[in-house]
């Protein structure tokens, strides 16, 4: 199909049979396609990962509640991404051989159920298995969506693949924090919202034309597999290690970071504490548009560079308890997670063959959430059974700094023997 389907086409008319009329009568059934169906996916993202970012407000609230430690705050943190990791290992290539539409339809449904198990949970083991669901659903769903917006055209399926993540992280926090200060039964209602607004996308979803032709291999995709086709692989060598470091700065943020900002602000307002993640992913949105036309490589060392620095002045900021310079070393950190996430993209996924996309693009996710979610919850082990909170936050930081020149090593490397 064309690559770039998103010109003056908004809709096309598909011939669905009847099954219960004679067989030569047919009707039209609207399929979205082009910019629409491209705008829906991105939205599926905002509100995906809006729901996995709720708790996070949210976690102060059940600790009150159920009496648990920030070890137990990562590792339920940590159990989300590990749930997201199977479910990318396993159902990340599927919608490659059946379609992104019925992967989509059937990974909303199970997204419904967590969070209905969510409004439902009495203690730390309803909020496991929410986020166990929740993360088994997500994983499905994002590389069908991912693969599915550059179906429908390279360019700006990118961008939408690079900004549409930072843009449901930061509002799924900021919006559970209001609700948490302004509105009755805050571990309900976010969830019921959540819920409503993806009733109407999986309508969106079912009448989306579909953007790849069913194959054969289904079953066998569901063998994990990390093979990567030989055409992106160096691309990927590259990317790997600043996608693993950048996600590990949205993990620390995501797990910890309104226990960092109660610690450096003496207040346990929640909306307060929930900005921190919420900067982050306002720094990331912003110059994932900013670069949006540069070179992917340029975009990779611009992430690592800001991310060193944003990194260098938050740590100046424990060291001087001030909430003004965590803040901002918390939106350099937000620009260079924003481009160094941007530019893996970039430089990977539009490389690969159509029937290839959902799982190259899972498998970055697979690099992504392994920096999510290991590195959070040893940071949550460090603060309870050593360093406390700030201490712990300090080694984090300090290995961030780390891990971004090694990543900045291997791209140069990669870079110079392209």
């Amino acid at each position: 199909m064309n690559e770039t389907c998103d010109t003056a086409q908004v809709t096309t008319q598909e011939l669905v049979l009847d099954p219960f009329a004679p067989a030569a009568r047919r009707f039209a059934v609207p399929r979205l396609a082009g910019r629409p169906a491209l705008y829906l996916l991105a939205s599926l993202v905002v509100s995906l990962l809006a729901a996995s970012a709720a708790p996070t407000p949210l976690y102060a609230t059940y600790a009150q509640r159920w009496g648990f430690t920030p070890v137990t705050t990562t590792e339920v943190f940590g159990v989300y991404a590990v749930a997201v990791l199977a479910s990318l290992l396993t159902l990340g290539r599927l919608s490659d051989h059946v379609g992104r539409r019925p992967v989509l339809l059937v990974a909303l449904a199970v997204q419904a159920g967590s969070l209905l198990v969510f409004t439902t949970a009495a203690g730390v083991p309803g909020l496991f298995a929410a986020r166990i669901v929740q993360g088994l659903s997500t994983g499905a769903a994002l590389g069908a969506i991912g693969a599915g917006m550059i179906d429908i055209d390279r360019e700006r399926g990118a961008l939408a693949n690079a900004m549409s993540p930072g843009m449901g992280t930061g509002s799924g926090a900021l919006l559970s924090g209001l609700a948490v200060r302004f509105l009755p039964a805050p571990t309900h209602l976010i969830y019921l919202v959540l819920l409503g607004v993806l009733v109407v996308q999986a309508t969106g979803v079912a009448l989306m034309r579909e953007t790849v032709t069913r194959s054969t291999g289904a079953l066998t995709s569901l063998a994990p597999d990390v093979r990567v086709a030989r055409s992106v692989r160096p691309q990927l060598l590259a990317a790997a290690p600043v996608l693993f470091a950048v996600w590990a700065l949205a993990g620390l943020y995501g797990a910890l970071g309104p226990a960092l900002v109660q610690a450096l602000t003496g207040s346990a307002d929640v909306v307060l504490g929930g900005l921190s993640l919420t900067v982050l992913t306002a720094a990331a949105v912003a110059s994932i548009f900013a670069l949006r036309t540069a070179a992917a490589g340029t975009v990779l060392l611009t992430g690592i560079g800001a991310l060193v620095a944003g990194v260098a002045v938050t740590l100046l900021a424990l060291t001087l308890r001030s909430p003004a310079v965590f803040f901002a070393g918390t939106a350099i950190s937000g620009a260079g997670f924003g481009s160094g996430f941007q530019g893996g993209i970039r430089l990977v996924v539009p490389r690969a063959a159509v029937h290839e996309r959902a799982g190259v693009l899972s498998l970055l996710f697979v690099v992504s959430y392994l920096g999510m979610g290991i590195p959070a919850v040893a940071a949550g082990f460090l603060a309870v059974h050593g360093a406390g909170l700030v201490g712990a936050a300090r080694y984090y930081g300090a290995a961030l700094i780390v891990l971004a020149l090694l990543a900045l090593s291997a791209l140069l490397r990669e870079r110079k023997n392209s």
